[in-house]
């Protein structure tokens, strides 16, 4: 059983409109790659040019932010549900 990656509204067009894509990898950076090779341009909007997670996308690893784990090193298993959120900025 892989990895489900839920994906936001505005990267759906770079997966076909699936709101839920399924992917295999140890951790997160790894989860990304598999995307980005099934998805290409998905990681560009997702990682700056140094490789890391943009300030303005969260990454859940079951409901749990990476930010306070291990970033992009953060471990995933199969059945775990990774959330791509795109910061919502107001004022």
């Amino acid at each position: 059983m892989p990895v489900q990656v839920r994906i936001p509204a505005p990267l759906r067009k770079l997966t076909n409109d699936q709101e839920i894509v399924e992917t295999t990898g140890a951790n997160i950076g790894d989860v990304l790659n598999a995307l980005n090779a099934a998805h290409p341009g998905l990681i560009e909007r997702i990682c700056d040019e140094q490789g890391n997670v943009r300030r303005f996308v969260n990454i859940f690893v079951n409901d749990e932010d990476i930010r306070f784990q291990q970033e992009k090193a953060t471990p995933v298993k199969d059945g775990d549900e990774v959330s791509i959120v795109p910061a919502i900025a107001g004022g």
